[in-house]
Formats: structure tokens, sequence, C-alpha cells
């Protein structure tokens, strides 16, 4: 297992963040790349709005690629996790699947927000390829920060 995590201070308390990030489409908050880390491209298979734990949904990225997503836990108005499983496309030789968490904390006049990934390779060579991926994973993390930042601010 290896993690990665990225935070940033957005406007306004926890409980308005984390009602505006949860629901949030993907396709707004994941629309710019970095590296071999694509956006995501269309969300099928999501019943109602994403907010109950045991919903699932089907993410599908630019690259070609498709994951499956299950809301895992959410404790309003501190955090919400997920699993990804069910990993196609270009990062299945790397990933096997993932844990994702969201936090939201405050911090001064605003809420840190913070998104962390647990990530398992698929075997023991490709784990050594994590320190690359969350290179890259961080700053893709920054790209959606900000988005989630304009998220926050215009609800």
């Amino acid at each position: 297992m290896y993690e990665v995590s990225a935070s940033r201070v957005v406007p306004g308390d926890p409980a308005h963040a984390f009602a505006a990030v949860l629901p949030a489409p993907l396709t707004e908050l994941f629309d710019r790349r970095f590296g071999p880390i694509p956006t995501i491209r269309e969300v099928t298979d999501q019943d109602g709005e994403w907010a109950t734990v045991g919903q699932t949904r089907t993410i599908h990225l630019a690259d070609g690629g498709s994951m499956r997503e299950e809301l895992t836990d959410v404790s309003a108005p501190m955090s919400f996790g997920y699993r990804i499983s069910g990993i196609r496309g270009p990062m299945r030789p790397l990933v096997a699947e993932a844990e994702g968490r969201w936090d939201f904390a405050a911090d001064g006049d605003g809420t840190r927000v913070t998104w962390t990934w647990r990530l398992h390779p698929t075997n023991v060579a490709t784990g050594l390829l994590m320190p690359g991926f969350a290179w890259c994973w961080r700053r893709y993390a920054a790209l959606a920060l900000e988005r989630v930042e304009q998220v926050v601010t215009r609800s």
C-alpha cells in the first residue's frame, strides 16, 4: 500500500465545503490531466445524488480506461470515503485498487480540504513505480483542488 495526499484551504466553513464537494460532478472537478493521469470523461451507473454509503458508479476516463467507485463512508461534515476497483485501461497494470478519502477541517477563516488515496499496486514490481506515480498524482490533485475551490466558492 502506498499513500498520497494533497490539501488546499478554501473559503467558508467545513459544512459548506463538504456539502459542495460530495455531490459535485466528477467531470467538473477532474477536467485537467497531468502526465499519465487523464481527465474524467463521463460518469455512468449512478442512481441519484452521490451521498449514500453503498452507492456505486462507473468512472470513464479520457484515455479509454474506467473504474468502479463505491461510497464507503459519509461522516458529514468532516469526511467521506470511497473505494476504487475494477480498474481498466492504462492504469490497470500499475494499480489493483485504491481507497480515497476527502477530509474537511476548519483552518483559520476557511476549510482545509484534504484528498488522500491509498494505492494498492498490482505487484511488488509495480510497487517500485509508486513514487513516480505519486509525484504525478500530487500535481493532478493540485489541479483538482483548484476546481474544488471554485465549486465551493460559487455554491
